[in-house]
Order: structure tokens, then C-alpha cells, then sequence
């Protein structure tokens, strides 16, 4: 059997990410805006550390609930591949923008900072995780700072949110039969949404910031289920 070329894979990959990630955000946007009102403190505690003036973006900002913090201080611009998120977003006033974490709308070196809160664990291999990275890298300055949040394996929170069920790794037998995922549903007339998720182990958003080659760790850790990063740009 011939082994499939890397076009094949990052197509095969693609498809995965737009039925498990892209397709139920849509469907959940409105859902899933409720549940996100509350900052998280590492994250508030990095935008509140940011010098007066700052220009930085949210990538996969969401509904935009971080990007409202310190308003007329500094200038947070927003983007998300989900289309019901940014309508949110733009309705409370924020500057968003759809756009894929891949291919960030902003040229090279040209921010201050960057965030990515609970997105790059939505990746469906560690080679797109990576690139992601490297994207967030390109757009911001040397010396400017990133923070990143990814789902950790280690959690002692439940995967289950409402009635949207995890899929922690993707394989063809769970694209086509969901094996071994079971869901939980609150009202049994609701429909059942399986959202893909890549559980990061301790130490491996570390060792891909790493294989990157430019930004160094300036701080990790665990918070609120996640591991998270703060990096700056060489």
C-alpha cells in the first residue's frame, strides 16, 4: 500500500478539524458564548502587565471577552474562524475578523503581543500545533510576548460541556463511528455535538514552543486545567 504524500495528510487533517472543530462551533456559537464571560487570571494578569500603547491580537478571540480589558489603554484586534463567534464579538463593540489561526491576517512583526486561549489543542496534528505557533511568532515584534493556553491530559475537570461531547484524538475508526466516545446529554431532545480536542501532556506545549526555534519560555505552568506559556518573540 502506498503511504499517503504530506498534501494528502494536511488535507486529510483539514477535513477533520472543519467537521469537528469548525462546523460545531458554528452550530454552538450562541451556546457556547453563554458559558465564556469570565477572564481567566492568567490571562488577565498578562494584559494587565502589557505597557500602555500596546497593539496585540487575540487569535481565536471567540466571543471576545479578553479583548474589552484595559479599553483605551491598549489595542486588542480580534480573529476566529467561526463566523457566529466574530458576529458576536463585533456586537459588543470589538474589532474582529474571521480568519484561520494559520494564516493570521497581520504582517510580519507588526504586534506588540499575541494570545491564544484554549485554540491550538483544536489542531489535529503536532505539525499544524507547530505551525500555529509559528504563526503567532511571525506577527508579533522581537522582544513582544505571547501567551498560549492548551487543554491539558492532566485535568481533573470533566470533558463533557453540556450536550458536546470530546473526541480527545482523531482516528478513522471515531471519524466514522465515534468509538469509545459517549456522550452525555442533558435534555434527550438535543442534539449531540462531538468537538476534537488534542490533550497536551506536562511538558509538550514546552518541547513545541521549543522546535520552533525562535521565541523563548519566559513562564509555564498549569492553570484551571490547562497548560499554559508565555513567550518572547527572539
Amino acid at each position: 500500500m502506498n503511504k499517503p504524500i504530506p498534501d494528502q495528510l494536511e488535507l486529510k487533517e483539514e477535513l477533520k478539524e472543519e467537521q469537528y472543530v469548525h462546523q460545531v462551533y458554528e452550530e454552538i456559537s450562541s451556546h457556547f458564548s453563554n458559558t465564556r464571560y469570565k477572564p481567566w487570571p492568567v490571562v488577565e494578569n498578562f494584559i494587565t502587565g502589557l505597557d500602555v500603547g500596546s497593539i496585540g491580537a487575540d487569535a481565536g478571540c471567540g466571543n471576545g471577552k479578553y479583548m474589552g480589558l484595559r479599553k483605551g489603554e491598549i489595542f486588542i484586534t480580534g480573529s476566529d474562524i467561526t463566523k457566529g463567534l466574530v458576529e458576536i464579538a463585533n456586537s459588543k463593540g470589538h474589532d474582529c475578523m474571521v480568519s484561520d489561526c494559520l494564516k493570521l491576517p497581520y504582517r510580519n512583526n507588526s504586534l506588540d503581543f499575541a494570545i491564544s486561549i484554549a485554540v491550538i489543542h483544536h489542531f489535529s496534528s503536532e505539525q499544524r500545533r507547530l505551525d500555529a505557533i509559528n504563526e503567532l511568532i511571525r506577527v508579533v515584534r522581537p522582544g513582544g510576548k505571547i501567551l498560549i493556553f492548551v487543554w491539558a491530559l492532566e485535568q481533573k475537570a470533566t470533558l463533557q460541556d453540556n450536550n458536546i461531547t470530546t473526541i480527545t484524538e482523531i482516528d478513522d475508526s471515531k471519524v466514522q463511528e465515534t468509538v469509545d466516545v459517549k456522550p452525555v446529554v442533558e435534555n434527550t431532545n438535543q442534539k449531540v455535538y462531538y468537538r476534537y480536542y488534542h490533550l497536551f501532556k506536562e511538558g509538550e506545549l514546552d518541547d513545541v514552543i521549543k522546535k520552533s526555534g525562535r521565541a523563548n519560555i519566559l513562564e509555564s505552568g498549569y492553570d484551571r486545567d490547562n497548560w499554559y506559556a508565555v513567550i518572547q518573540v527572539n
